[in-house]
């Protein structure tokens, strides 16, 4: 009888290791991104990946459409627990490490190869500083170049006068960007914009092509200034509580394969601004051209202005230079 209860004690917890080691960890994410969109379709091939991958032990439930609130909204779900994971613009990054809101800077980066060269180079730098708050930097997943929509035509600094534009509410390097450059703006949440292009209190929007259309904001404007006003950052959060919580060999995988596929998903969303370019083209908006030197050579300097301004408030000295060095040392190798 001894030998038969010994057996069936190591059985039961043999069963038990088992089924430990099996334990299924769905982890809650919640954006902004509609269902259907190419964004989420790309969540969804990644969340059948990480199944196979892990045998079924990681799963997403994910909240697509903005159904969890604003980005301070989730990111409060999340510091208490109720979510796991969010996708970010600089706004809310900025919540938990404002000075990643130096990759949001106006007129810096003039294309996505050196987007992707500073962001590379300082990608370990900013992890760990998202760590230390609870956070694990998964991957960016920028939203992209960002453009003035108007009623009216913006062709350089003076036409500003006449445009009421829509300012990120509690954004504060919007808030710098517009007194330097002497925009009227009109503070709003995001969920309030499109009532308020319909009711005329604004006329004015920035924002990327991809995301005027999937928003429709694009058909209460009537122009877009050809001249971006800046890359806008973006990225995928996660927990550090609830990747504690996983075995150390799925908890990799997972690291590993997020920051993958982040990557894909910025490459399809650089195609998609493009293309979206000439949807919007075709649907009747009027690219307002910057061409000449002198109003290029404006933003150049209110650019600078605004980036002078915000060190101290937003980053250090410190880390403008290492971004300005970084930007001088891909424009010596590959050209301005």
């Amino acid at each position: 009888m001894k030998t038969i209860r010994q057996v069936l004690f190591m059985a039961l917890l043999l069963a038990s290791s088992t089924l430990l080691s099996q334990k299924t960890y769905i982890i809650k994410m919640a954006t902004v991104a509609p269902e259907g969109s190419s964004w989420m379709n790309e969540m969804r091939n990644f969340e059948k990946e990480i199944i196979e991958l892990t045998n079924g032990q990681i799963k997403f439930r994910v909240y697509p459409n903005g159904v969890m609130g604003g980005e301070k909204d989730v990111l409060r779900k999340m510091r208490l627990g109720q979510i796991h994971s969010g996708a970010f613009t600089g706004v809310g990054l900025g919540e938990i490490v404002p000075e990643i809101r130096i990759f949001d800077l106006p007129f810096l980066f003039r294309n996505s190869d050196e987007v992707d060269y500073v962001y590379n180079a300082l990608f370990e730098e900013f992890q760990k500083r998202f760590t230390k708050k609870g956070f694990l930097l998964a991957g960016w997943a920028e939203v992209g170049f960002i453009y003035l929509f108007t009623k009216t035509p913006v062709n350089c600094l003076e036409d500003f006068s006449k445009v009421k534009m829509w300012l990120w509410k509690g954004d504060p390097l919007a808030r710098t960007t517009f007194k330097v450059m002497n925009i009227p703006s009109i503070p709003l949440d995001v969920t309030d914009v499109h009532t308020s292009l319909q009711t005329g209190l604004i006329n004015g929007v920035y924002i990327s092509p991809y995301g005027v259309l999937a928003l429709q904001w694009f058909t209460k404007t009537n122009y877009m200034m050809d001249y971006p006003l800046t890359n806008s950052v973006g990225a995928v959060l996660i927990t550090t509580k609830m990747l504690s919580s996983m075995p150390e060999d799925i908890r990799e995988i997972f690291i590993v394969k997020t920051k993958e596929n982040m990557r894909k998903i910025v490459l399809q969303s650089r195609i998609e601004n493009e293309e979206s370019i000439k949807v919007l083209q075709e649907s009747g908006i009027i690219l307002s051209s910057v061409k000449d030197s002198k109003t290029m050579a404006e933003f150049d300097e209110a650019g600078r202005t605004i980036r002078e301004k915000l060190v101290g408030k937003l980053y250090s000295q410190e880390l403008l230079d290492k971004v300005l060095s970084l930007l001088k040392e891909y424009r010596s190798l590959h050209g301005s």
